[in-house]
């Protein structure tokens, strides 16, 4: 009875005293002890006489209770829970467009300043490669005007209206729409040949970020052939079928845009801005987006001067917004408008009005670059297997031993009979005979048998010498060196390394050495970190070759160091191409590149030593010579012409480093000593402070002393 008295009903459950810690009433979990009530009947039961229904925790259901029982403890849960046909129905398909639209900070628009730089970087690339697959010397304009010019001064953005012109081939009109207003179209990402481009993203993605920031389509002229009108076409994306939609298609005889030789007063000034004898083909582009104009690091205009550094077959004229935001930190370029060095075929960079025109340093296009097929060590078994399957469609009767010769290199026609019988197949097998299991064997066979290196021809390095005119160019400092590195291979796929370095001059002594990075001749100015090209700077031990360098950083000193990778396809970090992945072959021939730039430098830093000690001490020499031969002249009547003579060849003999001419590898140009033998490299003016012997200076003659030791009779 005691039992029964102490017990309490929580809902329709009895739990007893022992039991309380360990029962957990689940239809109700919020229930407090106050809410629960004294086992009592009710009026009902009192009537019929029948008792509470009682079930012990742990019990096992009743099979035989209705199914309003059983789902009892689930109601509520369970109506608000879809089903597989009502998921099904939300399921739908997903363009690129919209994708990237919603994830635009992949393809490198993270911020408004970013974004223009994008914008700019992406037409200025396909502008570059389209007149060089034409065979046509480039002459670019970029042009990017502010459109809220009275904006306020706390704007973090504003709207800009960013134009690329160039003088290429032109597009032919029913291409338009594709190339513009579709994403992942276009005619480089099937070829195994350098380009800058390689997705077919990036020119679209700005004309997409430009109308979903401003609402704005893209407006394209373009003229493919002289003797025809151009065609001006105003069209916008739709991100939903990522298909163009065009409102404006009409011919037009204004091409290139005239309005903008009368945009500022250096359009006006400068006679080839836009001249129709220069732009007789081409194609312009106009995206009106937000942005931030800024200088310094990561801007515009270190986009531009860089590209002219690594492209100096190529005329670029910038014609910057009329304001410029407040800059959040240090502007340093690379070069100054008028830096010109005044060397051997150094081009001087010009400003005008504002505009500053980057002028051709040489007047022939770098070879162009042949398609290659892809080579065997690059395959991998799932692309092998699709291969052999559009093999077989394309060609009817084509055969495994055809297939791998025509679609692969550096397969001769005895290595391909070879691979057929590792295959477990014979020269005259069909490819859509072929089995799942005789790919299998023929990819193993792929690494096992020896091959040649895919050829190098799909390559174009920018060259050692075009190099160092591009560093002498942008760079002022007094040690230039570079190298270039034979052509190697990953994942099948052939790449070139080239490295160039300057030192001393005018660079900051006490910073950190810049670090300038390319990619088939395109400037990479983000996710420095993150590239292989810094961690093999950071690699490099610095140290042997005479440079400061902190523990897991790279060297202290004025030193820049510039990196280039061509390749037919550039292993990229992410969509946006900001930065190089890190695979090991690719660092390991930068971290080469590097140490050969390292050790002409150390050799140069050590002569350079030697020559200044040597310098010195012909300095010490030089000034006690005339006081020596005074000193011989009155003890014992000696000539003092002939004792001062003797004794300068003695210390020009003994210190004849110091006479040494370096080459820009820090090597001795033996034959221009020769010809300069009087010319000193360091500097050999007297330090501040330093005592000067009385009634003589430096070098000079005794019929030059001071005093008039000597008059013409040598008396």
């Amino acid at each position: 009875m005691g039992t029964v008295a102490s017990s309490l009903q929580l809902g329709s459950i009895r739990v007893a005293p022992g039991a309380q810690r360990d029962a957990v009433p689940q239809s109700s979990p919020t229930m407090t002890p106050s809410d629960a009530k004294p086992a009592t009947s009710s009026p009902a039961e009192s009537s019929t006489g029948a008792k509470p229904t009682t079930r012990r925790v742990g019990a096992k259901r009743d099979p035989d209770a209705p199914d309003s029982a059983k789902g009892a403890s689930r109601k509520g849960a369970a109506g608000t829970r879809a089903t597989a046909e009502e998921m099904a129905s939300r399921q739908r398909d997903i363009s690129v467009s919209e994708f990237f639209a919603k994830n635009r900070h992949l393809l490198g628009f993270d911020n408004p300043r970013k974004a223009l730089l994008t914008c700019v970087k992406e037409a200025v690339d396909n502008a570059l490669d389209a007149c060089e697959e034409a065979g046509i010397l480039p002459d670019v304009s970029v042009v990017i005007e502010d459109l809220q010019p009275d904006r306020p001064a706390s704007a973090k953005s504003s709207r800009y209206r960013v134009t690329v012109i160039d003088n290429g081939p032109g597009i032919v009109r029913k291409q338009v729409e594709n190339i513009f207003g579709r994403l992942l179209y276009g005619s480089k990402f099937h070829r195994l040949k350098m380009s800058r481009g390689q997705q077919g993203i990036g020119i679209s993605a700005a004309g997409m970020y430009g109308l979903i920031t401003t609402g704005k389509p893209m407006v394209i002229h373009t003229r493919p052939s002289v003797k025809a009108a151009a065609h001006h076409i105003e069209l916008a994306m739709n991100t939903k079928t990522n298909r163009a939609e065009v409102t404006v298609d009409v011919e037009t005889a204004d091409f290139p845009p005239q309005r903008l030789r009368e945009l500022t007063p250096g359009t006006r000034a400068i006679e080839a801005f836009l001249s129709a004898d220069i732009y007789r083909t081409g194609t312009s582009v106009s995206i009106e987006m937000e942005g931030r104009y800024q200088r310094g690091r990561g801007s515009v205009d270190e986009f531009l001067e860089l590209t002219a550094i690594a492209n100096p077959h190529a005329r670029i004229c910038w014609v910057p917004p009329s304001r410029v935001a407040v800059d959040d930190e240090a502007l340093l370029p690379v070069a100054a408008p008028n830096a010109g060095t005044g060397g051997a075929g150094a081009v001087e960079t010009t400003e005008v009005g504002g505009v500053t025109v980057f002028p051709s340093g040489v007047a022939e296009l770098p070879a162009e670059p042949r398609e290659i097929q892809p080579h065997p060590k690059g395959i991998e078994l799932g692309t092998l297997l699709q291969m052999v399957k559009d093999y077989a469609v394309t060609e009817k009767g084509g055969t495994v031993y055809q297939f791998l010769q025509d679609r692969f290199c550096r397969v001769s026609a005895s290595t391909a009979a070879t691979m057929c019988q590792a295959a477990g197949v014979t020269s005259r097998t069909r490819a859509r005979d072929v089995e799942a299991p005789d790919v299998d064997r023929l990819f193993k066979s792929f690494e096992e048998i020896r091959l040649a290196p895919p050829p190098t021809d799909c390559l174009v390095p920018i060259g050692v010498r075009q190099l160092l005119a591009g560093m002498l160019k942008g760079v002022r400092a007094e040690f230039y060196a570079a190298s270039s590195r034979e052509p190697s291979i990953y994942r099948g796929r052939p790449f070139q390394i080239e490295a160039a370095i300057a030192f001393g001059g005018e660079l900051p002594a006490d910073d950190s050495a810049r670090v300038i990075r390319f990619a088939n001749r395109v400037p990479l100015l983000f996710q420095q970190s993150a590239c292989s090209s810094f961690k093999a700077v950071a690699e490099t031990s610095w140290k042997n070759y005479g440079l400061q360098q902190p523990r897991g950083g790279g060297p202290v000193g004025p030193l820049v160091v510039m990196i280039h990778m061509a390749s037919v396809w550039v292993p990229f970090t992410s969509e946006s191409k900001e930065a190089i992945a890190d695979y090991d072959e690719i660092r390991k021939e930068m971290r080469l590149a590097l140490m050969e730039c390292g050790r002409k430098l150390g050799t140069y830093l050590k002569r350079r030593h030697r020559m200044r000690r040597e310098g010195e001490r012909r300095d010490v020499f030089e000034r006690y010579i005339g006081e020596i031969s005074r000193s011989l002249h009155g003890l014992v009547g000696a000539d003092p012409r002939k004792v001062y003579d003797a004794l300068l060849k003695q210390a020009r003999s003994r210190t004849a480093i110091a006479d040494d001419v370096l080459d820009e590898d820090g090597r001795v140009m033996r034959q221009e000593q020769e010809v300069l033998e009087d010319v000193l490299v360091v500097d050999r003016s007297v330090p501040a402070g330093a005592s000067v012997p009385k009634g003589t200076r430096k070098g000079c003659p005794p019929e030059d002393l001071a005093g008039g030791l000597f008059d013409g009779a040598g008396k």
